[in-house]
């Protein structure tokens, strides 16, 4: 029998959580799972883990317990009737930071010290040494360091706060910049398809989008000083100029320009107001209230 420190309760068995168990179980954790169908757990049991019968089962067997389920009100049905008294709760299924911060309420008021956690990885990059997984985490600062090297086995670990909202803010961000790079990609390709080979152009977009990602520095650099005029080169009168050919390529090659249109309403409005010598970082402003 290993050491409170060496044992590990996970709750919730889909690919990512079983992922998670599995590289527990591959360090020499003593790893209990439990998920609602129970026939998820057999895979994990023929590989040495103890399945719970229930999930306050599970939550009694080890000291850290850790939550991946569907949603938020998944986490709160599946702990209802455990006794989570002194335990450390890491929840890392996917939320909003509201949902965090209530559910860190809600678990110092049943006795346990609560981290919430952002997944940045994918199920195949657990537990492989080097993929470049990491989780966010936040809350309580002393569970974190006490349980670091535990959760640092499925992926690296970063703490970023007290707040327990933070880890799924930071989660939500970087997911909406990809989303907005998704949206770029989608209208390249649109606009290519027929005239160059997929496979051909998307060496050249990842190249281009990998270059381009370094301007996040200057918009940070901007946000920081309040001079968003500081080392711009392409200023937003430029940009605003240019997006008509963008517009009128989009237009003669058929393609609905309904990806970029937003982004460049809101250059339109800044430019407007005055700010042509500055780059894009006055939007940001503008998406606030």
């Amino acid at each position: 029998m290993g050491h409170d420190t060496e044992r590990v309760s996970v709750l919730g068995l889909g690919a990512m959580g079983g992922a998670i168990a599995r590289a527990w179980l591959a360090a020499g954790y003593e790893t209990t799972v439990w998920n609602r169908t129970a026939g998820r757990a057999e895979p994990l049991v023929a590989e040495g883990a103890k399945a719970a019968a229930t999930a306050a089962e599970a939550v009694a067997a080890s000291g850290l317990v850790v939550v991946c389920l569907l949603d938020d009100a998944s986490v709160g049905e599946a702990l209802a009737d455990a006794d989570l008294a002194g335990k450390d709760l890491v929840n890392i299924t996917t939320g909003t930071p509201g949902d965090a911060r209530d559910r860190a309420r809600w678990a110092s008021g049943r006795g346990a010290r609560y981290l919430d956690g952002g997944i940045m990885a994918v199920p195949p990059m657990i537990g492989v040494p080097g993929s470049g997984a990491y989780v966010f985490y936040s809350g309580s600062p002393d569970l974190f360091a006490d349980r670091q090297d535990a959760l640092g086995v499925p992926s690296a670990a970063r703490y970023v706060g007290a707040d327990a909202g933070s880890a799924a803010l930071h989660d939500v961000a970087l997911l909406s910049a990809m989303t907005g790079m998704f949206a770029g990609m989608a209208h390249a390709f649109a606009l290519t398809r027929g005239a160059a080979s997929p496979k051909q152009f998307a060496p050249l977009l990842v190249e281009w989008l990998t270059a381009m990602a370094g301007a996040a520095h200057g918009t940070a650099a901007h946000l920081e000083s309040g001079d968003y005029t500081l080392g711009v080169t392409s200023n937003l009168a430029m940009m605003v100029q240019g997006n008509r050919t963008l517009l009128r390529t989009a237009e003669e090659q058929g393609v609905s320009s309904e990806l970029l249109t937003p982004f460049m309403a809101l250059m339109e409005r800044r430019l407007a107001d005055g700010h042509g010598d500055e780059d894009t970082t006055g939007v940001v402003d503008l998406l606030l209230p």
